[in-house]
């Protein structure tokens, strides 16, 4: 995106409070009319105490209330000017936020997956923050500085139109270099933001493998790493605060240069007898105000080149393809069989590095359908494939029979329940972690809590199923937080059951006890298991061997022993490994 698309867009969401942009210009008109009726005052004022013994203090004493009761005013529409713009800024990033946060459930996993999710977070808390920062600026300065401006070069061509001709032809030197600069800034402002995302992506990272950092004695490299990223930061840094920094030097001295020739030319006018002091004093202060908002304006261009450079990475993030829609003609799946089949899919993450090609499968209603093989061989990635995370490249997935692209991919995953080897535990409380906030009586929930031997241990919590958990602050053990995982699918009893390494962080005796909840669970239910230690998925109706993302055995576990393959070889190693 370029940046008159991004100023576009951020317009876009700045029109929908068209009130409080009228309201804001209202008040920043007054504020500049009240502004540049204070030098008029002054300017009687002057007049009225021209010579010794020539001083009238009546109409200076009118002088002076006028002028408080302006300031009066222009202090009241300047803290309304003010309240107004902070509301109108937190709109803006109100809806921007938003619209990036619902922009995150519709994202494919793909794209989850293949970005950094510290930079994420970073482009959705940090850079809106700054760009929000850069509208407060903008909305405050930007407004009351065109309109001063305008209004006080009008008044200026008024008292004297040579004095006022030779603003006009000095002016464009300003507004030549601002341009110049922003330009430049806009490109570095950019990099700094993109250095930052990276910076928060490391220090999230690290922060959520504390512990493997410290157990493999790597701080000393992770201090190194962020020194050298700080280092890439501080100089896009300084490159942009340089160049920035600029602008109002170089406005000030084209300022400067008004001021002196509209002093100089001023005095000569008032020796010839065209214009009184007052009225010189008048103008010098008109052109002093004429000036101020070109170095008010060029600060906040550049607070805006920031702002920008954020607001693209904001927007490029929600402008990202979203999930693919369902078709046109797909409708909602129900009273689902279980039947599953696969016909001649292929798929790869990488388009140059195949993975499964041509795999075909049929899985019967109420069959338990082990999955093994050595990693990278495609588990979880069929797994992903039958969830529809991702699209296969080739080939068809059927669910009783009908194409996974006629059914709604929401009336899908509905059949479907999922206990992964990783816990996700919300900050909620346990019932709601439990039932994700649908509608389950607390019967039913404390039977499924039962059986997944997860009850026990809720009971005994303060406010037992009442209890907020947070998946970092809580005290919970990993498998504890994976018993309500398993509890989770128990409650919403999906027809399709898929099973992977749901069981890895749970000791050995609750894993025996929750198997047999698990044998209760699976009744009636097609089954995925995908399972590294062999002997629990012994029960399983067919066994899938799978490597280089191609099934290479299938069978029984007595009937895969007895062919001495790789199966049998992966069984005894595992064996033999127990017994040493």
């Amino acid at each position: 995106m370029n940046r008159k698309a991004v100023m576009k867009r951020v317009l876009f969401y700045i029109q929908q409070d068209k009130k409080l942009v009228v309201a804001s210009f209202i008040c920043a008109f007054i504020s500049v009319i009240t502004t540049l009726y204070l030098p008029i005052c002054i300017g009687e004022a002057i007049d009225y105490a021209i010579g010794t013994g020539n001083v009238d203090f009546n109409a200076i004493i009118q002088v002076l209330i006028r002028m408080a009761a302006v300031l009066l005013i222009n202090v009241g529409v300047t803290w309304l000017m003010n309240r107004i713009n902070n509301k109108l800024t937190y709109h803006v990033s109100y809806r921007i936020r938003k619209d990036a946060v619902e922009h995150i459930s519709k994202c494919p996993i793909s794209y989850i997956d293949s970005h950094d999710q510290g930079d994420l977070l970073s482009r959705i808390l940090n850079d809106v923050e700054i760009l929000c920062d850069g509208l407060l600026m903008g909305f405050t300065q930007f407004f009351t500085g065109v309109l001063s401006i305008f209004i006080t070069l009008f008044i200026m061509l008024q008292i004297d139109m040579r004095m006022g001709i030779l603003v006009l032809l000095i002016t464009p030197l300003s507004l030549v270099m601002a341009a110049f600069i922003s330009k430049k800034t806009h490109l570095l402002f950019l990099i700094q933001s993109k250095n930052r995302g990276s910076i928060s992506a490391f220090i999230n990272e690290r922060i959520s493998h504390h512990k493997v950092s410290v157990a493999y004695e790597h701080q000393q490299e992770n201090i190194e790493e962020f020194n050298a990223m700080s280092e890439e930061l501080k100089e896009s840094s300084m490159k942009a605060i340089f160049y920035s920094s600029l602008t109002n030097p170089c406005t000030r001295f084209v300022n400067a240069i008004v001021y002196a020739s509209v002093a100089l030319m001023g005095s000569l006018i008032v020796i010839g007898g065209s214009m009184s002091v007052g009225q010189l004093t008048i103008y010098l202060n008109y052109a002093n105000q004429y000036t101020k908002p070109f170095n008010e304006i060029t600060s906040v261009i550049s607070e805006l080149q920031n702002a920008l450079a954020c607001a693209q990475r904001v927007f490029e993030f929600i402008d990202s393809p979203v999930e693919k829609l369902d078709a046109p003609d797909a409708f909602d799946l129900e009273n689902v069989k279980g039947k599953v089949e696969l016909r001649h899919v292929s798929f790869s993450y990488n388009k140059n590095k195949p993975l499964i090609s041509d795999f075909n499968l049929v899985v019967q209603p109420g069959q338990r359908i082990a999955i093994v093989g050595p990693t990278g061989c495609g588990k979880t990635t069929l797994i992903n494939l039958l969830m529809r995370f991702y699209e296969i490249d080739e080939g068809d997935i059927l669910l009783d029979d009908i194409n996974y692209r006629d059914i709604t991919v929401r009336s899908l995953r509905n059949h479907f329940g999922m206990v992964l080897q990783d816990t996700w535990i919300k900050n909620a409380t346990i019932r709601d972690n439990i039932t994700l906030h649908k509608h389950i009586s607390d019967e039913k929930l404390i039977e499924a809590s039962r059986k997944t031997k997860a009850h026990s241990f809720i009971q005994r919590l303060p406010q037992g199923y009442d209890t907020m958990l947070g998946d970092i602050s809580s005290n919970l053990s990993i498998g504890q937080k994976q018993l309500l995982c398993i509890t989770r699918v128990m409650v919403q009893d999906p027809k399709i059951l898929i099973l992977d390494e749901a069981t890895s962080n749970i000791d050995t005796l609750t894993e025996l006890q929750v198997q047999h909840a698990f044998q209760e669970l699976m009744k009636n239910k097609t089954s995925f298991i995908v399972a590294h230690r062999l002997s629990t998925i012994q029960n399983a109706d067919c066994i899938l061997v799978m490597k280089d993302g191609k099934i290479i055995e299938k069978g029984t576990h007595e009937a895969l022993l007895k062919q001495k393959g790789f199966y049998a070889t992966l069984y005894h190693s595992q064996f033999l490994n127990q017994m040493s």
